[in-house]
């Protein structure tokens, strides 16, 4: 049976995550062009969206990593039973690492664009993180969080109980 404990960290983790992926999608840097006597250059208001976006990516990591520590990953342990919550777990799996990539490359790719802060005027505009690319990330931290709970949900119900093929030892090669 899944854990209440680790759903609820789980969940508490992940909606401090979105809400951080939020808040930094509302304070990302915006820049104006300062013209002075020759030249013209960009001065940037606030750079609070890169701690927000690098602290949502955080959260999101352990989120990811308690599940898979708890599980363990599919990888070790016993074997789970042959059923479909063994189906549903294997494809909620891979599901849960491709969301997960996704936030996570979401998160970062924006936080990164927020830090870098152009010094000169050099094309039409000063460089921005474009609107939407934290919330592209915080939609994704939500996703994560719905599939990874419901991987470890359809995990334990596959591992819980005995194997029927405990004593088969699988295929038999007989006389040929």
């Amino acid at each position: 049976m899944a854990s209440t404990l680790v759903l609820v960290v789980v969940f508490v983790l992940d909606l401090i995550a979105f809400a951080l992926a939020v808040a930094a999608e509302q304070r990302r840097s915006t820049a104006t062009i300062i013209k002075a006597a020759d030249y013209s250059y960009c001065k940037y208001d606030k750079d609070i969206a890169t701690a927000l976006g690098l602290s949502a990516v955080l959260l999101l990591t352990v989120s990811q990593l308690l599940i898979m520590v708890v599980s363990r990953c599919l990888c070790f342990g016993k074997a789970l039973r042959p059923s479909g919550s063994r189906s549903c777990a294997i494809a909620l799996f891979i599901t849960s690492w491709v969301f997960f990539i996704i936030a996570v490359s979401c998160l970062l790719a924006a936080s990164v664009r927020n830090a870098y802060h152009t010094k000169y005027r050099n094309a039409l505009s000063c460089k921005v993180v474009r609107k939407g690319i934290f919330a592209a990330g915080a939609s994704f931290v939500v996703l994560t969080g719905i599939v990874s709970e419901l991987y470890y949900v359809s995990h334990s119900k596959a591992n819980d109980g005995e194997a029927t093929y405990a004593r088969d030892t699988g295929v038999r090669m007989g006389n040929l």
